[in-house]
């Protein structure tokens, strides 16, 4: 167990992942600051036990968690961050955090988006403007959905960091009996899938929404995973396999589940509902809505062929008809 005295856990976000990430740990004996910016939420957790938003079958031991809306204060009393925060408001919620609140701390991104306002994973993002370095930067990556989480069924977590340290001790934090983990070297990489995952799981909804079937969906998704290769081997050139659960398995299981709200977002649109009705309908983020955009100018650098994530940013932010979209995406796949 990590001794409190030196410094405790701290998770940084008040969403579903986060609630998620706070029960695992918190049952595995640790000790954890919960920052959220909702207050309501931060007093009903305190009075009844369980988040009223989110998993809100999961009750928590309140012995184990100091709660606050405090940013600096739970950066200050943590030596582990975690944090959950939507990667469209990293930038937002941070805005009065200085490099110095971070100084000696490991930080871990439980984010799977990209920072718009700058093109950036969260790694990155972190790096430049707080000077965290990289090998204090860690990921945590699924495939592994919150909700299932909730429900205690066997999950899979990689933890991913270039200080194999680190992420063996984050491992240990998370492993138990329905949660197990594997470690990776491959920061960037992973980090980059679990972005792309969201724009693909997007393309499968909207298909879906559509009425395409599992024979077509089985042939979007393969070629997904040749984008996510291909995408990543150019922008962080190192050995990986992405055939392995952190690239493929993410993939399918946010391209295929219930529970994404990627997909979710990408099946409304496939229905007829505009962005911005499905946007309100979900009243959640979904993380591919941003991606789509970021990873459409990043490409512009580095040309890689990714037919699917134009296919999505054509419909989502060009108003190109998901009927015409697809069709034309279609004959491109192979």
């Amino acid at each position: 167990m990590l001794d409190m005295e030196k410094g405790g856990i701290a998770i940084i976000g008040g969403g579903s992942w986060a609630t998620a990430l706070t029960k695992i740990i918190t049952s595995n004996g640790h000790k954890v600051h919960w920052w959220m910016r909702n207050t309501k939420a931060l007093d009903h957790l305190k009075t009844f036990r369980h988040h009223p938003n989110y998993l809100q079958s999961v009750e928590f031991d309140l012995s184990k968690i100091v709660f606050s809306n405090d940013l600096s204060f739970t950066i200050r009393e943590a030596e582990i961050i975690i944090i959950v925060v939507p990667a469209a408001y990293l930038n937002e919620t941070f805005k009065d955090i200085s490099a110095d609140n971070f100084s000696g701390k490991t930080v871990f991104s439980a984010v799977k988006g990209i920072v718009p306002e700058y093109n950036a994973i969260p790694a990155r993002f972190l790096h430049k403007s707080f000077l965290i370095p990289y090998e204090n930067i860690g990921i945590i990556c699924g495939p592994c959905h919150a909700e299932e989480v909730a429900m205690e069924r066997l999950s899979y977590l990689t933890i991913a960091s270039s200080d194999e340290s680190k992420a063996e001790k984050m491992s240990s934090i998370l492993a138990n009996r329905y949660i197990r983990t594997a470690i990776s070297d491959d920061l960037f990489g992973t980090e980059l899938s679990a972005v792309l995952k969201n724009v693909y799981a997007l393309a499968a909804g909207i298909c879906s929404g559509l009425g395409y079937g599992d024979n077509f969906q089985s042939v979007l998704i393969s070629n997904a995973v040749q984008e996510i290769e291909r995408f990543i081997d150019v922008v962080s050139p190192v050995h990986r396999d992405t055939k392995t659960s952190a690239y493929l398995g993410d993939l399918l299981v946010t391209a295929y589940s219930n529970f994404s709200r990627n997909r979710t977002f990408g099946f409304m649109i496939g229905k007829g509902y505009s962005v911005k009705n499905a946007q309100l309908e979900m009243n959640m983020v979904a993380e591919g809505y941003y991606a789509t955009k970021s990873l459409t100018e990043i490409n512009l650098k580095f040309q890689v062929y990714m037919p699917i994530l134009e296919m999505v940013n054509s419909v989502i932010y060009q108003g190109t008809s998901p009927q015409v979209a697809v069709k034309i995406l279609s004959d491109k796949l192979t």
